[in-house]
This record gives structure tokens, C-alpha cells and sequence, in this order.
């Protein structure tokens, strides 16, 4: 069972998110520490490709509170694991008009952090105005059900 730490709903209101590929992320001690405590944030992060390696930006996780001297720096530059051809096959995507690559969640499995990140193409003004109106639409319908029954 999978325990979620970070989780970017935005992500989806921003962006039409495509596919979906699971990656490992190469930590320091400390870190790993301050995931399993909860206190990451992958908000504003985003995921670039370069030299044949995928890397995470700007994914905030907080400093250890015991770390003292051999503690990490929030926002530095992690390396993301995996095999050439995911890299090379995300690399293409990125190539196309549009598409980028967006973190959706930071999960630990089997005691490891992984990240889930999703090949994504940026919504319109009027796309987001359409997903909040079905939105809205499908919660009265729900709420109009349940006064029937």
C-alpha cells in the first residue's frame, strides 16, 4: 500500500494531462527523513530533461528538523530515475508544440519515494471555464438526487 505525501490537484485544472510514468528520486538521508514526515511540496515543480537525464525542479522539501549540520537545501536540483528509454521517449514528447512534463504526486512504495509525473499540454482560458461549469453542473445533479431519495 502506497502512503501519498504530496499530491498536485492543480495539476489538473491547469493542465490536460496525457500519460503517466512512475520515477524514483534520487535523495540525500536527510530528506527521505523530512518525506516520511510529510513536509514536501511539488506545487510550483516541473520536470526538464537534460544530457540524457530527467531532473526535478523547484520540489520543496522541508528541512530536517534533527539534520543539523548535514542537512539538505529545500529547492536544490534532484535526479530523477529511470530506464534510457522512458527518458528518450519523454524527450520526443517534449519536443512536440506545447507539452511538458508536471510531478502529480510524491508517494512512498515499499519504504522508496517515488514520483508520478504526467506528460501534459496546458489548458486555454476557456477549457478551465468549461471543466468548472461541468463541474458545477454534475454537483447539482448530485445534490438534486439526493433530495429525491
Amino acid at each position: 500500500m502506497d502512503k501519498v505525501i504530496a499530491d498536485n490537484r492543480k495539476a489538473s485544472f491547469d493542465y490536460f494531462l496525457m500519460e503517466r510514468y512512475e520515477a524514483g528520486i534520487e535523495l540525500k538521508g536527510t530528506e527521505i527523513k523530512s518525506l516520511r514526515k510529510n513536509s514536501c511540496s511539488i506545487k510550483d515543480a516541473y520536470v526538464t530533461i537534460k544530457d540524457g537525464e530527467a531532473y526535478i525542479l523547484n520540489m520543496n522539501i522541508a528541512v530536517y528538523d534533527k539534520g543539523n549540520l548535514f542537512n539538505h537545501e529545500p529547492l536544490r536540483e534532484r535526479k530523477l530515475l529511470l530506464h534510457k528509454k522512458e527518458i528518450t521517449k519523454l524527450q520526443a514528447k517534449i519536443k512536440e508544440e506545447g507539452l511538458t512534463l508536471i510531478p502529480t504526486k510524491v508517494y512512498l512504495s515499499k519504504g522508496r519515494a517515488k514520483l508520478e509525473i504526467a506528460v501534459a499540454k496546458g489548458k486555454k482560458l476557456y477549457d478551465k471555464r468549461d471543466d468548472m461549469k461541468k463541474k458545477s453542473i454534475n454537483k447539482e445533479i448530485r445534490k438534486a438526487s439526493k433530495e429525491i431519495y
